[in-house]
């Protein structure tokens, strides 16, 4: 396998006219499309959701494809959800892959099996109920796509179980971390970019969060997306998985986690303890970023080494901010298809 390290920059604004026809060509099929030149028409949609048991959750997903389709299994972050992925599906489904997209615990229609589970938002528990979704449907291998808190998670699954992964592609790189090393401070402008963090630290932050759910989200689009020009049935088509019982919980028991203010579950500790070395990624990767990311991230170079297969690092150019799956479809599909052939 060639393990040479490889830096791309892949200029989204020459693409954007090849990715939005692959788009509507991919939509077509599926109903998606609209008329030329007519009034503007509903959302694109993943339509009906399925519905199963795995681990501690009932999880709700989009599914589209060929049941013996290669499976893709696509996760989403905070504070957005499946409609991440909701023009890349189409993307991927036109050639020929089986396209699972799940919404996380706190969103959407996902919900606990119990009420006596911990509303538990800490990076080894989400990485468990990929696991659990994954031996739910009776998958044995997947590829794997990220963004934000779903980059991590399948940065963590990646390295954990490689097993049962056939490639990656995770934005903005390698994202699994550990309470130890965020115990040391940072930079003082890098620290004001996590200024939500601090302020989930607080009761005023989580009652300022339940009570400004939105509003808070919303924000959050603007300053990690400053280029996108995403409008208001956009927002509120995602925004309506924050309405999930279990969501705020969920959101606000993460970054205390993260400080070490808040306890994970015992259950948790020995892969904690994998995840706090570090664990280099063998599986095939792509790492992508936006050139105009907004959000706290890594610079490519610190972690390549990260990954000790084929690797690829390729930036978006024209705008891409953090939410890139959503941004630039078409860029992101390539980078599956790319480390399926890998």
């Amino acid at each position: 396998m060639d393990k040479t390290k490889v830096i791309e920059t892949i200029d989204h604004s020459r693409r954007l006219f090849v990715g939005t026809m692959a788009t509507a060509i991919a939509a077509a099929g599926l109903g998606l499309t609209r008329p030329a030149f007519a009034a503007p028409a509903a959302l694109s949609s993943f339509g009906g959701l399925k519905q199963v048991e795995a681990g501690v959750l009932s999880i709700a997903y989009a599914e589209q494809g060929p049941a013996d389709g290669p499976v893709v299994i696509l996760l989403h972050g905070w504070p957005y959800d499946i409609h991440t992925y909701v023009d890349v599906a189409p993307l991927l489904v036109a050639k020929g892959y089986r396209v699972i997209v799940p919404s996380l615990r706190g969103y959407g229609a996902t919900r606990f099996l119990s009420a006596a589970t911990p509303r538990n938002g800490q990076q080894a528990a989400l990485a468990v109920d990929v696991i659990a979704l994954i031996d739910a449907l009776k998958i044995e291998k997947a590829l794997l796509g990220g963004c934000d808190w779903g980059a991590r998670t399948a940065c963590i699954v990646a390295a954990l179980w490689p097993e049962r992964v056939k490639g990656l592609v995770s934005v903005s790189g390698y994202l699994i971390g550990s309470q130890k090393l965020n115990e040391a401070p940072l930079p003082p402008k890098a620290e004001q970019q996590w200024w939500y963090q601090y302020y989930f630290a607080t009761e005023r932050g989580a009652a300022g969060y339940a009570k400004n759910t939105r509003d808070f989200a919303r924000l959050i689009w603007e300053t990690a997306s400053p280029k996108w020009k995403f409008d208001d049935a956009i927002f509120a088509r995602s925004a309506a998985a924050f309405d999930n019982p279990d969501h705020v919980a969920i959101s606000i028991h993460n970054y205390r986690w993260r400080l070490g203010l808040a306890q994970g579950e015992p259950q948790f500790d020995a892969l904690e303890s994998k995840l706090a070395a570090f664990p280099v990624i063998s599986v095939p990767t792509i790492t992508l970023e936006g050139d105009a990311n907004g959000a706290p991230h890594p610079d490519p170079a610190a972690y390549a080494k990260k990954f000790s297969g084929w690797y690829r690092h390729r930036t978006i150019d024209g705008g891409i901010g953090h939410n890139l799956p959503q941004e630039a479809p078409a860029a992101f599909a390539d980078a599956i298809i790319a480390v399926d052939r890998a």
